[in-house]
């Protein structure tokens, strides 16, 4: 049944979890929408190797977040070893620079109770300042997966990594974000476990997070990004999937694409521990990526 406790009132059944890394402003900005949410959730800062204070200024800040410090940049695995410090069934995931819309964390957690096998729920994303929709929002709602009567919203297999809640113990037997990874596009894998579990990964865009991204370039997010694409492929897609994407790389190396030399070195170094862990999905995940990836070329702008 729905949970019937009030709308505006503190909820104990989600923790949210940051991470960072030398974002000491922008993280402190977002610990303060945290601690003005409604719900009043516990939250879990990890912290990547910081030299800007940031260690000092989330220990002095008043929301009171509990700071696990690594040591070391730990990359996306630092959620991994958040999650596993939370008590609360249900985990939402914030970046630095991004927080929850009142009332959504309840919501979800809400939705979590009603439907069991609901394991991540991919929430509406808002750039601000000026609160404009992500521009993944329209391919998540209108993803061509067919709809589960046991399932709320819409099912997918991606989602936002700062705009996610996940039932922990599903992400935990998942095995979470896997830490050949590290950064960039690590969610695809994630939604790739998790639905290869049995666990339904949906987009539900009555949740809304804020996102408040540095509008300043990101060196190295589109190496990585290609360098992620090629080790998923390898990790879990059919091996005629692998090699056409490493082959297609390749080409886009020989013609000087300057994205792709980086790219395939970053993921050879990489290659023999994906090799190691490859574990092919089962047949009925690869056909519903299928459907997303015709989706994708034949769709209109996608």
């Amino acid at each position: 049944m729905p949970d019937s406790r009030r709308a505006d009132g503190p909820d104990g059944r989600t923790t949210v979890v940051v991470i960072t890394r030398n974002r000491r402003e922008s993280l402190l900005r977002t610990l303060d929408h945290l601690a003005a949410l409604p719900e009043r959730p516990p939250v879990i800062v990890v912290d990547n190797g910081s030299t800007d204070g940031t260690v000092d200024a989330v220990r002095a800040h008043p929301s009171g977040a509990r700071l696990l410090v690594p040591g070391r940049n730990t990359g996306a695995v630092g959620r991994n070893l958040a999650v596993r410090q939370a008590s609360t069934p249900y985990v939402a995931f914030s970046d630095d620079d991004s927080w929850w819309e009142p009332g959504s964390l309840k919501a979800a957690a809400a939705l979590f109770d009603t439907h069991p096998r609901l394991g991540l729920l991919a929430a509406r994303t808002v750039v601000e300042p000026d609160g404009a929709d992500d521009r993944i929002n329209a391919p998540l709602a209108h993803s061509p997966l067919p709809n589960r009567a046991d399932l709320p919203g819409t099912p997918v297999l991606g989602f936002l990594g700062c705009a996610a809640t996940v039932r922990r113990s599903a992400f935990l037997a998942a095995g979470g974000y896997h830490p050949l990874l590290f950064f960039g596009a690590e969610e695809t894998l994630l939604a790739y476990d998790l639905t290869a579990a049995g666990w339904g990964v949906v987009y539900e865009p009555s949740l809304v997070a804020h996102h408040g991204p540095d509008p300043e370039p990101r060196p190295g997010r589109t190496v990585a990004l290609r360098r992620n694409a090629l080790l998923t492929a390898w990790l879990r897609r059919p091996l005629p999937v692998a090699l056409r994407e490493t082959a297609g790389l390749l080409a886009e190396w020989a013609h000087g694409e300057p994205d792709a030399g980086p790219a395939l070195r970053e993921a050879l170094v990489r290659m023999p521990a994906a090799v190691r862990r490859r574990r092919p999905l089962p047949a009925w995940v690869e056909a519903q990526i299928g459907l997303l990836e015709k989706d994708v070329r034949g769709g209109p702008d996608r």
